[in-house]
């Protein structure tokens, strides 16, 4: 994988460039479509796969204060597009020049001068330039003039639902991480580092490892069945999201005691993988029965994993 940080100076070429064009948050089944066409065409042009997306993304810069729940980080994006076989991604640093810059240039001198775009796929929404007036008929008329080939993939439907990014952010807030992981093809996941937390976990036989996430769009408040992903090791783990009523009420965090293992990670990138919603979060009358109720969601995360 090759990452261009600002398409708008670079003057790197690669062969037959094969480019599509978006924010692709989350890379759920719509975008892997996009994703599977741009790598088979370059296949067959002998060509290379490539992205341009935009960070920040442009709801974050326009509206900071309304900007959406983000479904992944720019590291897990990078690595699922290299997963699907994307080789080179270029960036778009969207700041008040950018923003401003008219359709007609953003084609003309980002995806034909800077990306020397050979081929250009783009999903049916696809919208780009100053007040999101470049459209696919856009690209279609001016693809003769500077020479690109343009095609458009239809949306992909599940149980009848259009697939997208906010779709999908939607249902994570509900704790419906079933319906999430079939919009998405894969099992949702938040990323985020290990912090120092209060302690109190280890106080009660339950240590955990407290989360700040890199990105926003987190699950409904329960606790979760799931996978820590540290380092090459994938470890089992029950997660709470909350504010751990019976013990403290503060902002909502995200803690997960991963069972069996006991190695310090504080500081640590680490991966939560979720597969299944147990229960929603409550307060208990006391201690015990706190702890009572832990040790029996431990048991079901032993259960569902068969150790």
């Amino acid at each position: 994988m090759h990452i261009v940080e600002d398409v708008t100076k670079t003057s790197e070429t690669f062969p037959n460039v094969v480019l599509t064009v978006g924010s692709f948050d989350g890379i759920h089944l719509g975008h892997r479509h996009i994703l599977e066409d741009v790598v088979r065409k370059a296949k067959a042009m002998d060509g290379t796969p490539a992205l341009l997306t935009m960070t920040p993304h442009p709801r974050e810069y326009f509206s900071p204060d309304n900007a959406p729940n983000l479904l992944c980080d720019f590291q897990k994006k990078i690595d699922l597009l290299e997963e699907l076989g994307i080789e080179v991604v270029y960036v778009l640093p969207f700041n008040e020049d950018t923003s401003a810059m008219p359709a007609e240039s953003f084609i003309e001198n980002l995806l034909h001068d800077r990306c020397q775009t050979k081929s250009l796929i783009v999903g049916h929404d696809c919208r780009f330039g100053k007040d999101a007036r470049g459209t696919f008929e856009m690209l279609r008329e001016m693809a003769g003039e500077l020479g690109y080939e343009v095609e458009q993939v239809p949306p992909i439907n599940v149980a009848a639902e259009r697939v997208s990014s906010t779709l999908i952010r939607e249902r994570i807030l509900l704790g419906d991480l079933e319906t999430v992981e079939n919009l998405l093809g894969r099992r949702y996941s938040v990323s985020g580092q290990v912090q120092s937390g209060r302690g109190i976990g280890a106080t009660i036989g339950f240590p955990t490892a407290n989360i700040k996430p890199f990105h926003t769009a987190i699950p409904a408040q329960g606790v979760y069945i799931a996978e820590a992903l540290v380092g090459d090791n994938a470890i089992p783990a029950a997660v709470n999201i909350g504010i751990a009523p019976t013990i403290r009420n503060e902002d909502i965090t995200i803690e997960a005691h991963l069972l069996d293992f006991d190695e310090g990670i504080t500081g640590r990138d680490i991966e939560i993988v979720f597969h299944k919603r147990v229960r929603p979060e409550r307060k208990f009358p006391d201690r015990d029965a706190l702890v009572e109720q832990i040790s029996k969601d431990v048991q079901t995360v032993r259960n569902y994993f068969g150790i």
